[in-house]
């Protein structure tokens, strides 16, 4: 066979979990060809010398945010110096199909921003968009919940109707003939929180009919946490469909996971197929304008500056239960760095309120008041976990690290564009788990980072660097691959990835970015 590249001199570490072994590494267009000595390959093929790094599958993202910064920037840096080749998005019931109006749509992407505008309606069209502008990972579409409850019962929090539940699953079935891969809820948000067990099960029942996966973000990750869980449980096994429990670890600590994994445990022993993710952070992060319930946010902005305003209109928001007021201690809400309110980046939201002698939430509400044209920038973290929860988690079987986090760039559109885990989450996960702590060997480490959310998602030609696999490689230095963002910086590039190829494009040399981008969009069949 006519080889294009040959890698030779690594130890190559497939994605199975199996040993690592010296070998080449055949090329020919997009897939891998040969695995072995190919020293009687014709002097004139072309061929990349890695003696001392490690040669594996690309990494592959279950739990990305990605669906609107690929399209802002599709060369997704963050991911491509960390090794990312493949990044599942349309999570946490978020995502860019189907659109519902886009004065409603853009309060339920990740990133968004007017300057691109949503001038496309289902997923065949936001296929076409991505495809347009050729990302330099691939990318695989969940149907976001979020979008679908918008699209049909708009933003009002309330259970959908029995006719609304069945224009809900007409738009998730037409989206999932157009390819995507599955069903994603996020029943902690605002647009989501009316949604009921028996509307997010019927909605699962269309999954099921289609062979696609349902992925949850839960309703409660707090002191309801793990029944939370069982429900989803319960939604996937009445549909028959497979279940993805997003980010699992329940923010109550070693009891409340103890019992969350014993749950998934207890359903796959019944023969449900269930996996689930977690990100690698010490923290959950998100916007701070989802302490408001979707009916507000929707409003325009000098309706929603009164509101913010008025005592009565407050009194009647602090009824409203979000995934930051959940929190319960205002003390582990921290602000980030903000360029408009530079005095309060760092601090915590009940540092904040007690020098102002306010509570809580009037604290958020004037920040917000403050932030009102550019609600999208004030970003707090929830100080929520420790590395030996995070560490018990990964140990489950049924587990993979994901990014939780958008795909990002130092330089370009996305410049002034943050958020945890996207220049991160790989390079953390192998310096701490598989270099530092000996958590997992090398192996293991890889796997997890391959071929198991490769079988978690049902994606059958990646995740395992083997002859007729696809060709996303990735070439890095087990001795020095490492995160250098922090919490407070994180916009900072990994180090230790030398080489990255994506559909057997080398986006990746030398450990700098070419100009090359494979990335394809990948549709269910």
């Amino acid at each position: 066979m006519s080889l294009d590249l040959i890698i030779t001199g690594g130890t190559v570490v497939d994605g199975t979990g199996g040993p690592a072994r010296l070998a080449d590494v055949g090329i020919a267009g997009d897939r891998i060809a040969e695995v072995g000595q190919l020293d009687d390959a014709p002097p004139a093929t072309p061929r990349l010398e890695v003696d001392g790094l490690i040669v594996a599958p690309g990494f592959i993202d279950v739990h990305s945010h990605s669906d609107f910064t690929l399209l802002r920037d599709p060369r997704a840096v963050s991911s491509i110096a960390q090794g990312v080749t493949t990044e599942v998005v349309g999570n946490c019931g978020f995502g860019c199909a189907p659109l519902a109006p886009p004065h409603l749509a853009q309060l339920n992407i990740y990133g968004f921003s007017p300057d691109l505008p949503l001038d496309w309606q289902g997923m065949a069209g936001y296929y076409a968009r991505l495809e347009a502008v050729r990302p330099a990972v691939n990318v695989a579409v969940l149907v976001p919940n979020g979008q679908l409850r918008l699209a049909v019962v708009g933003a009002e929090n309330r259970p959908a109707t029995a006719d609304e539940r069945d224009r809900m699953g007409a738009l998730l079935d037409e989206a999932l003939e157009e390819g995507g891969w599955g069903f994603s809820t996020g029943l902690e948000y605002g647009p989501e929180v009316g949604a009921t067990e028996e509307e997010v099960t019927t909605l699962c029942h269309h999954t099921a009919r289609h062979g696609g996966l349902y992925s949850t973000h839960t309703r409660n990750r707090d002191e309801a946490a793990v029944e939370a869980i069982a429900e989803a449980i319960r939604s996937a096994e009445t549909a028959g469909t497979r279940l993805q429990i997003s980010h699992i670890t329940p923010r109550g600590g070693h009891d409340d996971l103890a019992r969350a994994l014993d749950l998934v445990d207890e359903a796959a022993a019944r023969g449900q197929p269930v996996s689930f993710d977690m990100h690698t952070r010490l923290f959950g992060t998100t916007y701070l304008k989802i302490v408001l319930p979707a009916e507000v946010l929707i409003m325009e902005k000098a309706e929603m500056a009164r509101t913010l305003a008025d005592p009565a209109a407050r009194a009647r928001l602090k009824e409203f239960r979000s995934l930051i007021s959940a929190v319960g201690d205002w003390d582990r809400i921290v602000l980030l760095d903000n360029p408009g309110l530079p005095d309060l980046s760092r601090r915590s939201i009940g540092e904040i309120a007690r020098e102002r002698g306010v509570e809580p939430l009037d604290c958020v509400y004037d920040i917000l008041l403050a932030e009102i044209d550019q609600l999208h920038r004030p970003m707090v973290i929830l100080k929520t976990y420790t590395e030996e929860l995070l560490s018990h988690t990964y140990r489950h079987p049924r587990c993979v690290p994901a990014s939780d986090a958008t795909a990002l760039a130092p330089d370009g559109p996305l410049a002034g564009s943050s958020f945890h885990g996207a220049y991160t989450w790989a390079s953390w996960f192998f310096r701490r788990m598989v270099r530092e702590t000996g958590t997992f060997t090398l192996e293991e480490g890889i796997h997890m980072l391959t071929g198991r959310p490769a079988e978690q998602m049902g994606i059958t030609d990646r995740g395992r660097l083997a002859p007729k696999f696809k060709a996303d490689l990735a070439v890095f230095d087990a001795e020095t691959f490492a995160e250098r963002g922090t919490t407070f910086e994180p916009n900072q590039m990994a180090v230790g990835m030398w080489h990255l190829l994506v559909n057997g494009v080398l986006s990746l040399t030398d450990g700098a970015l070419t100009e090359r981008r494979g990335g394809q969009v990948l549709r269910r069949r």
